[in-house]
């Protein structure tokens, strides 16, 4: 068993690489659904001795398999919000400690400490439907948080706005976290200029509008709430960990947490920085599940290491994760 302490005490790349080979071979003996993907490949585990080596398991398989690398009893089950139709992508989570100290630390890594903000979410879609992971994330930031302003917004974008007008005249930071088409609905009737606050957008129209490339969704979001730049989350169901955007879409990940770019034609080999590919996560936290998953998302690798999301495979189905459709 992989003690989480180890995973979350991460500070070098020889330390996530000796941790990622180490869940890599727990998993493979334990992960009965990513064992026989990997056997399927002919791929040895005591033959994989690098990041690049180990297979990552299509993420399509959370929608039709239990993606289980433990006999311990499901504390919850997450699900994606998919559409009419479609099946839902589900993560079953035995140990919530572990999710609560991914986005803990995560989000204290990037942003410091959530008691200094109020925290304000508007995330309607994912209220008005069970097994949201990223409402779990929110409401701990809201208690974590200690302030009487913080709690959620449905639909009554008008307290939204005198709660913001109200926090900015008292100087608090504030952290508005939103879907897409619900932070467009706050700023169609009502214009800010927040000086305090950091505006989040965790992606997706859920079809109540036209879908539109990060550019134009910024721009439009800057314009209206009068700051210079607009945040994103990356993260999903199949996820217990985030990347965050700080502006422009340029993402960095916790040093729990890796991003590789796949080449579109070959899935099995990875393309170097500034090539537009595949994405292919590790996510440590994800130990007692699958922590190497193949998305359907695009993105490249910047010369920094940070990386740009581009968007989606055009032949993926739309669904909650946060992300826009090219």
């Amino acid at each position: 068993m992989i003690d989480p302490a180890k995973i979350f005490s991460i500070s070098t790349s020889e330390e996530f690489e000796a941790a990622t080979l180490e869940i890599f071979r727990h998993q493979y003996r334990n992960n009965s659904v990513y064992n026989n993907f990997c056997r399927l490949l002919g791929r040895d585990p005591e033959k994989v001795t690098s990041l690049e080596q180990i297979p990552f398991l299509p993420i399509q398989f959370f929608k039709t398999q239990r993606v289980l690398s433990t006999e311990a009893p499901v504390e919850i089950t997450f699900s994606s919000s998919g559409t009419t139709g479609s099946s839902t992508s589900r993560h079953f989570v035995t140990d919530l400690s572990v999710y609560e100290q991914s986005f803990r630390k995560g989000f204290r890594r990037f942003y410091g400490d959530i008691s200094e903000y109020a925290v304000l979410a508007l995330l309607p879609s994912y209220l008005e439907r069970e097994g949201s992971s990223l409402i779990y994330m929110a409401q701990d930031l809201i208690k974590g948080s200690k302030n009487p302003h913080s709690g959620f917004y449905l639909h009554d974008l008008e307290a939204l706005k005198e709660k913001l007008l109200l926090l900015e005249r008292q100087g608090q930071k504030v952290l508005l976290i939103g879907v897409s088409f619900a932070l467009l609905d706050l700023i169609e009737n009502h214009s800010f200029q927040l000086k305090n606050t950091i505006v989040m957008e965790t992606g997706g129209m859920k079809g109540r509008r036209r879908e539109m490339i990060r550019e134009e969704l910024h721009s439009i979001l800057k314009k209206g709430f009068g700051v210079d730049k607009i945040h994103s989350e990356y993260g999903m169901t199949e996820l217990l960990s985030q990347g965050y955007s700080k502006g422009e879409g340029i993402f960095e990940c916790p040093p729990w947490m890796k991003i590789l770019v796949r080449d579109p034609e070959d899935a099995l080999e990875f393309l170097s920085p500034g090539k537009t590919g595949g994405l292919n996560v590790i996510d440590l936290a994800n130990v007692n599940s699958c922590s190497f998953i193949a998305t359907q998302d695009l993105g490249k690798e910047l010369r920094d290491g940070s990386l740009e999301i581009l968007g989606r495979f055009d032949n993926s189905d739309i669904r909650g994760c946060n992300l826009l459709v090219l």
